[in-house]
């Protein structure tokens, strides 16, 4: 892309409505833009990263065995009624009326609506299990919304619902989800803790919540150093071996992590000092069991083959990736701006021609241009007239993880510069080597 074609809005000075570093970013970088209160428009290189990011996300899901469906932003009340949470809810939740004067609702959770689709079409515990998955935007009326994405009204969200015909079966399908998360997590360049949570209103009695640890997090969380250190399932692991999967569970389950409505101070207490952790952290992910909570009601049940039928087990699992975009950010970040993990930069490189105009700087970034975006590498070429200081600036500030310089000097030593934007290293090489380095 050529930054002269490119819709990118930068913002010269901090917006004043900006309370954290994320949000403040965004609106600097041209990502995003309020269009009410707790609601954006992502701007073209918001909607780069957030496209990134829920492949990420609909990757892994894949790979555990989930399957992919859609369902509609708005939902009917009776669904909610027949389920015992429509009054219960809260004022969080937008209810409105169609034109027929029905009640309906622009859904904040699909636990209702996923349950009626299974009980139209599964009958038999033999069609069990089955974890259905969607990437959809929902609503929450927040009394105070505030920090950008961080606490929004409107926002992505990916839910996940899984369907077993006993409390076991559930619980393997809880830790397939837990094992995803976090490869999820790692895939997007974060370390994410497993913390024991409460379930709100979602309900049910196991839940977890997948935890960054963040200066600017929203609150304390507790867990022992080892967490820091642990490593994530690789791409080969089996989600369909209980006994592996509940290796990995007890693995990152066994030490102390809890956020702090869970907190336990005198078990806290005994992790020896050097290895306690008290930090802020982000909510990145949450994951329930809660049973028969809905199928119950909902007479959601499969006939188990024993001539009877049962209510199946269920659980939910979320993760907001409009949330992560803002997330990510507060979690990587200095002073200049952005510092994207490369799998979700809206541009892995950087091509800045220091002398706009001039004929062999122009042919080099050009050269440069064609030859890393046939290699399919995300590139944004800064064709601007503007001066180098300014491309400096716009490179570091959204963050690009790797910058080529192409300037009169270097070149007449047949060089460009290669700038790392997380370590700030440069290197000075031929345009051929820089190719070759990015392309890699």
């Amino acid at each position: 892309m050529r930054l002269s074609r490119y819709f990118l809005p930068i913002l010269k000075e901090p917006p004043r409505e900006a309370e954290i570093v994320s949000h403040r970013l965004m609106l600097r970088a041209g990502m995003i833009r309020q269009e009410a209160q707790g609601i954006y428009a992502f701007l073209p290189l918001g909607l780069r990263v957030l496209n990134k990011i829920s492949d990420i996300v609909r990757e892994e899901q894949n790979r555990s065995g989930a399957i992919e469906l859609l369902m509609p932003t708005m939902q009917s009340a009776d669904l909610w009624k027949e389920s015992g949470r429509y009054e219960a809810y809260g004022k969080e939740m937008l209810r409105i009326q169609d034109r027929h004067e029905r009640d309906m609702l622009f859904g904040p959770t699909n636990e209702e609506m996923i349950t009626e689709i299974f009980r139209a079409y599964v009958r038999s515990y033999k069609d069990l299990p089955l974890n259905l998955y969607h990437i959809q935007w929902k609503f929450r009326d927040e009394v105070r919304p505030r920090f950008g994405l961080m606490r929004g009204r409107e926002f992505l969200m990916k839910d996940a619902y899984s369907f077993d015909v006993d409390q076991a079966g559930a619980e393997h399908s809880y830790r397939k989800m837990f094992t995803a998360y976090l490869r999820t997590f790692a895939r997007l360049g974060l370390k994410s803790i497993p913390m024991r949570a409460d379930t709100g209103p979602i309900g049910g009695n196991l839940s977890h919540e997948f935890i960054i640890l963040a200066e600017t997090g929203e609150s304390e969380v507790f867990c022992h150093k080892s967490f820091l250190d642990m490593d994530v399932p690789d791409e080969n692991v089996n989600f369909d071996s209980r006994e592996d999967l509940q290796g990995i569970f007890d693995k990152w389950t066994t030490q102390y992590a809890a956020t702090s409505e869970m907190h336990e101070a005198d078990k806290f207490a005994a992790i020896p000092k050097d290895q306690q952790v008290s930090a802020r952290g982000i909510e990145v992910g949450h994951i329930f069991y809660f049973g028969t909570k809905y199928s119950a009601p909902m007479k959601a049940v499969v006939a188990t083959g024993q001539g009877g039928d049962t209510p199946v087990h269920m659980g939910s699992y979320g993760i907001g990736p409009s949330r992560l975009v803002a997330a990510i950010i507060e979690a990587s970040h200095d002073d200049a701006g952005i510092i994207w993990p490369e799998a979700v930069a809206p541009f892995k490189v950087g091509v800045l021609n220091l002398k706009q105009g001039d004929a062999a700087t122009g042919a080099a970034c050009e050269e440069l241009y064609r030859g890393l975006s046939a290699k399919g590498i995300d590139v944004l070429y800064d064709d601007t007239d503007k001066g180098a200081g300014a491309k400096f600036a716009t490179a570091d500030l959204i963050g690009l993880p790797y910058q080529v310089m192409v300037g009169p000097r270097g070149l007449g030593e047949g060089k460009v510069e290669v700038k790392t934007r997380k370590t700030g290293a440069k290197e000075m090489m031929s345009p051929a080597a820089a190719l070759d380095l990015l392309s890699r």
